[in-house]
């Protein structure tokens, strides 16, 4: 049987807890910390609904993001060439870039927002109509796959345990910045399914 006291939390267990809980990246609230006798699975409970609140939130954001720039990208001019974007003041110089790859057809950067450890964009330095994936022209062939084999490069340099690319096309796809970009993103273990 279980003797009394099992399924309370001694006084060090919990300041182990709420040290734990403090040097994290979920939040807690202090109602979670009332009683002096802390439920442990109540506690991670708790967490587990603060942190998906938070990836919700997250996730609502890019889309809201995706949404403000499919806006954008269907109002601008009809050649194809989309509004200017953050990453043509990367590419003047206007703005800094941590860069981690150049050579005379593409640009990979870390990533001012980072969804993991690594992310790192790999973008064109000429976008030519190539606002989206789902534009590219077939004498785009060359540049497409000089570009992924870069992002291999860099995951594999940067997170030799493993990474994935992700190319978000359109508004669906959540795609907030209308310069193709290919995110490399590893540096720990990534879930599945993505989206």
């Amino acid at each position: 049987g279980r003797s009394r006291g099992a399924g309370r939390m001694s006084g060090g267990r919990l300041i182990s807890l709420l040290a734990l809980a403090t040097t994290s990246t979920a939040r807690f609230s202090a109602s979670a910390f009332s009683s002096p006798i802390c439920n442990a699975s109540a506690l991670i409970h708790k967490a587990r609904l603060v942190s998906s609140s938070d990836t919700k939130l997250a996730m609502s954001s890019e889309v809201d993001k995706a949404k403000d720039a499919a806006a954008a990208y269907k109002s601008s001019d009809a050649d194809g060439a989309g509004p200017a974007t953050a990453f043509d003041n990367i590419l003047s110089g206007k703005w800094p870039s941590d860069k981690v790859y150049e050579d005379d057809t593409a640009l990979a950067f870390r990533d001012i927002n980072p969804q993991a450890p690594v992310h790192v964009l790999v973008i064109p330095k000429i976008r030519d109509g190539l606002t989206k994936l789902s534009c590219a022209r077939e004498d785009q062939e060359a540049l497409l796959g000089h570009l992924v084999y870069v992002a291999q490069s860099v995951g594999k340099k940067e997170c030799p345990e493993g990474f994935r690319l992700v190319i978000n096309d359109g508004e669906h796809g959540a795609q907030s910045v209308y310069h193709l970009h290919i995110h490399v993103l590893g540096g720990r273990q990534l879930g599945w399914p993505p989206g």
